[in-house]
């Protein structure tokens, strides 16, 4: 009690934070009933008839689910080679960097996209891309005399989704790492100066190793929501014609519980997603213990 006194401004500042998960993300946990139900509004939770894994099993013979699973480990496949080392990448880049005015710009201007709505971020790429005077098309056009349909041809889908979320989350993507950056000692920079190190040895044995930890965190927690493609992201991009490489859990869970109403079946779904993302979570964590690493418990 002594010590709850002594720190009581720290578990204040704590409350809000822990509201925040309480009301958003223990709480509705306990609508996950629905997925072994046959849900009905008006008879509630504990009235509406169990079903037990009907829903799952629907789910997993259904015709599209081949379609959903592949589009859905592609792009985040995608997701995790090309821009899960983006932020690592340029967080060192702008680490080199000794100008502090400079630097701060930079920090500025890309981290602005973020706070970019993703309506606003499809606006933009459908005024590059459209061929009906977009300017990029218009380029291409001009260039090579024929435009180019990205917006409607599906092998161009995941390229345009995987750019787009480059562009507004890279930069945002960069706070951590520059701020596990910022703990290292220079002393340990001057000690391998004057053993002869240049800037790539630096890197190498100074650098990296400082933020390992950091690295290997974040890509535990990003394993935990593996399966998630960015709901409103991948619902602006999809059209009929791209459907097929397009369509993934999140847009089907949508379409599926609120245009179709079949809450219990879209609840299914969605559980399906974070029962595998609790495996990847449990499983990176414990080959990172293995390796002798810091995992996230």
């Amino acid at each position: 009690m002594k010590e709850f006194i002594r720190d009581k401004w720290l578990y204040l500042m704590m409350l809000p934070g822990v509201a925040y998960f309480l009301i958003f993300k223990y709480v509705p946990m306990y609508g996950l009933i629905m997925a072994f139900q046959d849900y009905k509004p008006h008879l509630g939770f504990m009235e509406s008839p169990w079903v037990g894994l009907k829903h799952f099993e629907r789910f997993f013979s259904e015709p599209q689910f081949g379609m959903l699973f592949r589009n859905t480990i592609i792009i985040a496949i995608y997701n995790l080679v090309f821009f899960f080392p983006l932020p690592i990448i340029l967080s060192l880049m702008m680490n080199e960097l000794r100008r502090e005015r400079f630097k701060r710009f930079v920090q500025t201007l890309i981290y602005i996209p973020h706070f970019v709505s993703w309506v606003v971020v499809v606006g933009i790429f459908y005024m590059l891309l459209t061929t009906e005077n977009g300017i990029l098309n218009e380029l291409i056009y001009a260039i090579s005399g024929k435009k180019i349909a990205f917006l409607l041809e599906p092998e161009w889908f995941r390229t345009m989704i995987i750019s787009q979320s480059i562009w507004k989350e890279v930069g945002w993507g960069t706070i951590i790492f520059l701020a596990a950056l910022s703990g290292v000692d220079m002393q340990l920079y001057e000690a391998v100066r004057i053993d002869g190190a240049g800037r790539w040895r630096q890197l190498w044995h100074i650098t990296l190793p400082a933020i390992r930890s950091t690295i290997i965190i974040l890509m535990i927690l990003r394993l935990g929501n593996f399966l998630d493609s960015g709901f409103e992201h991948i619902f602006l991009m999809v059209t009929p014609t791209n459907r097929e490489v397009g369509e993934v859990f999140d847009t089907y869970v949508y379409t599926k519980g609120l245009t179709q109403a079949q809450y219990s079946y879209s609840a299914a779904v969605g559980l399906f997603k974070s029962a595998i993302g609790l495996v990847l979570v449990l499983g990176s964590n414990w080959l990172a213990k293995r390796f002798g690493q810091e995992g996230v418990y």
